[in-house]
């Protein structure tokens, strides 16, 4: 593995380019390369590194150069969003945008599955069924390299994000991102966010490992890490590491520079909570990061009141039906998504996952049909109140929301909502 970093004072872009210019000579020559890449709703320096790939990509002659995003079942990028994320001003000839489609099914192919013995252990029993590995066959065309470029944040599905979960689920099938994402919830978000190595980690090796084996050309793995300052982005780790393994190793690095950056330490339970919510989050998909970093045990005082501030956003996801699932079911603990899902089994579990996710941890009495979750969430969005209500949400018209009533023991303010994960001091 070779990598560059400085958390003190982050990385120039002099430092990385010197970096990468390393990287290539490594490489040598291609003629046509697959890069794959994060979506819009990722912030980090992937428009620092793109260029100089692309550079030095035309000077040795490459004729392709793709660009595939791993965008699980998020919305499509417009190409004015593809040259943005990649720092390019233009496209020639040479370069074509792929959005990944994770319901375009001839745009995938299945090369095996999970053993369902491995998936019952990693979910302790409550999955008893073999995850499909249905993979984005673009990454099997006959490219001379492909380059996977990542970042790494802590990660209510995965531990951290990065590495491998770009391949599974990144640019996975729907069977894929549905059982995952059902098995981490299974596991359990407290447990997984912001932990290195996780039962719902392993799910993600294991099922890329068997995309490793299908692949036939060189597989390089560009795992960032960087904090965000008033003037933007500022990058202090890139790991770059060849093929499977090479792909855990810059995994497990990175993560080790991002638990020292990506979080925040609290003296006491907080009560209540404003994430401020960054333009990138258009949609409660993925806004719902504003609850995920709070949910580390003993973090959110029993009873409080997390507030997802975002008036730019006005629906729950893009996508009709997924939009029209999440009104249907409501936002609710596991204990009673799980009752749900017992007479409601064509419900799309990526969803269930998510309104667990956002809701949090609860108990939920089978006979009384009584719920109780640990904190309320509320949203502060463009989402009228009939609506937050109808399914289980509070309702705060933003304009009522002053910061300055935050400022006081047991209230917080965060200006960067869903970017950092909050723990208790040990």
């Amino acid at each position: 593995m070779k990598f560059i970093g400085n958390i003190e004072k982050g990385l120039s872009d002099s430092d990385i380019d010197n970096f990468l210019a390393d990287i290539y000579r490594e490489i040598g020559s291609v003629k046509k390369i697959l890069i794959i890449h994060p979506d819009y709703t990722r912030v980090d320096f992937t428009d620092k590194i793109v260029p100089t790939i692309t550079g030095e990509l035309r000077d040795s002659g490459t004729v392709a150069i793709d660009f595939l995003n791993a965008g699980g079942t998020h919305r499509k990028m417009s190409e004015g969003e593809f040259l943005s994320k990649l720092g390019l001003k233009g496209k020639d000839n040479r370069i074509r945008f792929y959005n990944h489609q994770y319901d375009d099914l001839a745009s995938l192919v299945t090369i095996g599955s999970i053993e369902s013995d491995l998936v019952k252990e990693k979910t302790d029993g409550r999955l008893t069924e073999p995850i499909p590995i249905t993979i984005n066959k673009l990454i099997f065309d006959n490219y001379d390299l492909i380059i996977a470029i990542s970042g790494t944040v802590p990660h209510e599905a995965s531990g951290y994000s990065g590495g491998l979960k770009i391949f599974f689920p990144g640019i996975s099938g729907p069977e894929v991102i549905d059982l995952f994402h059902w098995a981490a919830v299974l596991v359990g978000l407290p447990v997984i966010i912001g932990s290195v190595n996780n039962n719902a980690r392993d799910i993600i090796n294991q099922g890329s490992y068997h995309i490793f084996k299908k692949i036939r050309t060189r597989v390089y793995s560009f795992n960032m890490v960087n904090t965000e300052k008033e003037n933007g982005v500022l990058p202090v780790g890139l790991y770059v590491d060849q093929d499977f393994e090479g792909f855990k190793r810059t995994y497990q690095a990175a993560s080790s520079t991002s638990s020292k950056v990506h979080v925040e330490y609290i003296n006491e339970p907080l009560k209540q909570v404003v994430q401020e919510i960054p333009q990138c989050y258009d949609e409660i998909w993925t806004a719902a990061k504003g609850s995920y970093k709070l949910q580390k045990p003993g973090v959110m005082a029993k009873g409080g009141e997390i507030i997802i501030y975002a008036p730019h956003i006005k629906y729950f996801h893009s996508n009709e039906e997924m939009n029209r699932e999440m009104l249907k079911i409501g936002y609710h603990c596991k204990d009673n998504i799980c009752v749900y899902l017992e007479s409601n089994t064509g419900v799309c579990r990526n969803v269930a996952a998510h309104v667990i996710n956002l809701a949090g941890p609860g108990t939920f009495d089978r006979s009384t049909g009584k719920e109780e979750l640990h904190f309320k969430v509320t949203l502060a969005t463009g989402i009228p109140e009939a609506v937050c209500k109808s399914v289980g949400l509070g309702y705060r018209d933003p304009k009522s929301i002053k910061k300055e009533d935050f400022n006081r023991p047991g209230r917080l303010w965060i200006k960067e909502g869903g970017k950092y994960l909050y723990d208790l001091k040990k």
